[in-house]
C-alpha cells in the first residue's frame, strides 16, 4: 500500500496557538497534524507498505509566527530571513517528501522565498511557474520523482512516484507589484497536463497532482482559478491533492472519479489517499482506493472545539523559541483604542475596525498628496475585512477589547502584507466598485422570512466598505457583477442614495481612493480599480500606517467624525439569516433595537441571527 499524507493552506500555523487572541487554539496547528502522521505512519509501516508526506502550498504566509522570523525594512520594503525559517524547521522535523506552492507563498516577494526554500528539507515543486529571464534560477523545480520500495511486495521493483505542482496563475496579479517581469505563470491545467505526460515518459508508475486551485466548473477554461475538475480528469494523473479555497474534501457534494482529498486549512486536517497496489506483468497498478481528511478537532454539542489529538512534543519542543519571540512581539504596545475593535457584523453592520484601518490609510496618504492635483479631489479610503468567519471557522473573527492596542491587534486588523496604494476613478467608476462589492449577498426577495443574506460563495475579503461616502445596499436587486468580474445584469443597481459630503455623486465627479496593493493589482476581479489610474506614492506597509495612528504619530483623521458609511437599504415585512460567531452575542446591543433574534448556535459552532431589514 501508498499511504498519501498531504496538508496544505497551513499559513504558518505551526502551532495551536491563535497569536492574534493570545490563546491556545485546538483548531489548527501543524504540531496537531504531526501526532496523526506519526500515527498514519506507523500503521502503513506494520502493513508493509510506505507513506509520503506532502504539502500544497500557502505555507509561508497567514501567522505571525512566520512573520516574527522575517525582516522587513518599512524604508524600501526589503525582506530578510533570519536564520532558518521555523515552517522549514518544522517540515525537516517531519519529513515532508515534497512540497507545493501556492499564490500566499509570492506574498513576500521571490527573494524571501528563495532565502526560506534555502533549508527546504525535500524537493520544492512548481510546474506551471517560470522565470522571464532565461538564465533566471528559481527556487523550485517543475517536477520530480520520488522512488520507493514497498515491503509487502519484496519481488517488485521500486515504486516510481513522480509529484506536480501548479497554482493559479491569477497569482501573477494578486502580487504583480512583486512578480511582474521576474516570472510567468502558465495555464493550470495545460501545465498539469503537459508534466503528467512527460513523468509517465520518464517512467513513472504512479503520478500525483499537488493542485493548489478549488472546485468549480467541469470542463477547462483558460486560466481557470479554480480548476481541480478538469486536472482530476487529466490523463496520466492517479490522485490529486487540492487547495486555495479551504474546503475539506471529499464530501458528499462533490464526487470524483479518482482520489482526492483537499485537507481545509490552518492545519485542521490530514489528508490522507490510501492506494492499495498489485505488480504484475504490465507492471504496476492501482488495485482499490479510498481517501479521506482526517481533523484535529471537534465540535461539540454547544459549539466549542475540542481536540482529538495532543501536539507532538517533539515538534512543539523545535519551536519554542520562535514561539516566544513571536509572542513577545505581538505583545508590544503600539498604541489604543478608546472602542472596542471587532468583525462580528462585518456583512451586515458596522465594523469599527474597518473604521480604524480606514482613518489610518487616509491619515498617510493626506500628507504624502498635499499640494498635488489629486490631493484638491475628495479622499476617500477602501477597506475590507480580513477575518469574517466564513470557511476559516466561527472563531475566525476580530475581537479587541478597548483600552491598549498592541502589535498582535495590528496584525488582527491587517491580517495581509500588503502595501498602501491610491488610485484616481469617476463617480461611475466608484459606483461599480461598490456595485461589485455588493455582490457579496444573495438576492432576496420582499417579505421572504429565512433567505441567507450572504453568499458564501464571495469571499469577505472583497466586500470593499469605502469610507468617506454615504450610501445604501438594495439586495433585492440582483448583482450586478459576477464573482470574476463580468457584467452580468447591466440594468441591475443594488447601491442607491450614493452621495458625497451630503450631495449626490455624479457619473464625471472624480475622486482620489487609498486603497491597497492587492485591490489595484487586480485581486477580487475589481476590474473598475485594476483599470483607473494608479498615483504613485511612497512605499508604505496597511501595518505600518495603522501603528502609525493609534500611536498618535499621524493626526486623526476628519474621516473619524464621520458616520459610518453604508447600511442595507430597509424592506419592509423582510427577514433574513446571519451567521456570525458566538462571542458576537456580548455586542448584539450594538444592532438596531427589535431588528434583531438569536437562533442559537448552529451545529458547525456559528451563531444565527435573523435579521428584520
Amino acid at each position: 500500500m501508498l499511504r498519501i499524507l498531504a496538508t496544505t493552506d497551513l499559513h504558518c500555523n505551526l502551532l495551536s496557538r491563535d497569536y492574534y487572541a493570545d490563546r491556545e487554539d485546538p483548531g489548527v496547528g501543524l504540531s496537531r497534524l504531526a501526532s496523526l502522521i506519526s500515527l498514519a505512519r506507523r500503521e502503513v509501516t506494520d502493513q508493509g507498505g510506505v507513506a509520503l508526506l506532502l504539502d500544497n502550498g500557502d505555507a509561508l504566509q497567514g501567522s505571525p509566527i512566520g512573520e516574527t522570523a522575517l525582516r522587513i525594512d518599512r524604508e524600501d520594503f526589503s525582506v530578510g530571513v533570519t536564520g532558518e525559517h521555523p515552517l522549514m524547521s518544522a517540515f525537516s522535523a517531519l519529513k515532508y517528501d515534497a512540497l507545493g506552492l501556492g499564490n500566499h507563498d509570492f506574498n513576500f516577494g521571490l527573494p524571501v522565498l528563495d532565502a526560506v526554500l534555502q533549508d527546504a528539507p525535500c524537493a520544492v515543486v512548481c510546474s506551471n511557474m517560470e522565470a522571464v529571464a532565461p538564465d533566471r534560477q528559481l527556487p523550485f523545480v517543475k517536477t520530480v520523482i520520488l522512488e520507493r520500495r514497498i515491503a509487502a511486495l519484496p519481488d517488485a521493483p521500486d515504486l516510481k512516484i513522480g509529484i506536480l505542482s501548479v497554482l493559479p496563475p491569477q497569482t501573477m496579479i494578486w502580487d504583480a507589484h512583486l512578480l511582474e517581469g521576474e516570472v510567468q505563470v502558465q495555464d493550470m491545467v495545460q501545465a498539469a497536463t503537459a508534466s503528467a505526460a512527460d513523468l509517465r515518459a520518464a517512467g513513472c508508475d504512479l503520478v500525483i497532482a499537488l493542485a493548489h486551485t478549488g472546485v468549480d466548473g467541469e470542463f477547462p477554461v483558460p486560466n481557470m482559478e479554480n480548476a481541480l475538475r478538469p486536472i482530476v480528469a487529466t490523463a496520466g494523473i492517479d490522485a490529486v491533492i487540492g487547495g486555495h479555497t479551504h474546503l475539506v474534501l471529499p464530501d458528499p457534494a462533490h464526487a470524483f472519479a479518482k482520489p482526492v482529498v483537499m485537507p481545509g486549512a490552518h492545519g485542521s486536517h490530514l489528508g490522507q489517499i490510501d492506494l492499495q497496489l498489485r505488480y504484475g506483468e504490465g507492471g504496476w497498478a492501482v488495485a482499490t482506493w479510498q481517501a479521506s481528511a482526517v481533523p484535529i478537532s471537534r465540535r461539540d454539542a454547544w459549539g466549542k472545539l475540542t481536540p482529538l489529538v495532543a501536539e507532538d512534543p517533539d515538534l512543539v519542543a523545535i519551536l519554542a523559541e520562535a514561539d516566544a519571540q513571536t509572542q513577545a512581539r505581538m505583545k508590544e504596545a503600539v498604541g489604543h483604542s478608546c472602542g472596542a475593535l471587532h468583525s462580528y457584523f462585518t456583512l451586515f453592520g458596522q465594523d469599527q475596525g474597518l473604521a480604524l484601518a480606514a482613518c489610518a490609510q487616509i491619515a498617510a496618504v493626506r500628507p504624502m498628496l498635499a499640494g498635488t492635483p489629486a490631493g484638491d479631489l475628495p479622499l476617500l479610503s477602501a477597506v475590507s475585512p480580513g477575518k469574517f468567519g466564513g470557511r476559516s471557522g466561527p472563531e475566525n473573527y476580530t475581537d479587541i477589547a478597548a483600552g491598549e492596542l498592541c502589535m498582535r491587534n495590528v496584525a488582527d486588523l491587517q491580517v495581509f502584507p500588503n502595501a498602501v496604494w491610491a488610485v484616481q476613478v469617476n463617480g461611475d467608476q466608484l459606483r461599480d466598485w461598490l456595485e461589485m462589492s455588493a455582490g457579496m449577498f444573495n438576492q432576496i426577495t420582499p417579505e421572504s422570512r429565512n433567505t441567507e443574506l450572504v453568499n458564501l460563495e464571495r469571499a469577505g475579503h472583497n466586500f470593499d466598505v469605502i469610507f468617506g461616502l454615504s450610501y445604501e445596499i438594495d439586495v433585492t436587486q440582483p448583482p450586478r457583477f459576477s464573482s470574476s468580474g463580468l457584467l452580468i445584469n447591466q440594468e441591475a443597481h443594488r447601491i442607491e442614495n450614493l452621495c458625497w459630503n451630503g450631495a449626490p455623486v455624479s457619473g464625471t465627479q472624480q475622486f482620489t481612493v487609498v486603497t491597497n496593493s492587492y485591490r489595484v493589482s487586480g485581486g477580487g476581479n475589481f476590474k473598475m480599480v485594476q483599470e483607473a489610474d494608479r498615483l504613485r506614492l511612497p512605499r508604505l506597509k496597511v501595518r505600518d500606517a495603522i501603528c502609525d495612528y493609534v500611536s498618535g504619530q499621524l493626526p486623526e483623521d476628519p474621516l473619524a467624525t464621520a458616520g459610518y458609511p453604508w447600511q442595507l437599504k430597509r424592506i419592509p415585512s423582510t427577514r433574513v439569516a446571519v451567521y456570525t460567531g458566538p462571542v458576537a452575542r456580548n455586542y448584539l446591543d450594538e444592532l438596531p433595537e427589535g431588528r434583531v433574534e438569536d437562533q442559537g448556535v448552529t451545529p458547525n459552532g456559528f451563531l444565527k441571527l435573523r435579521l428584520t431589514l
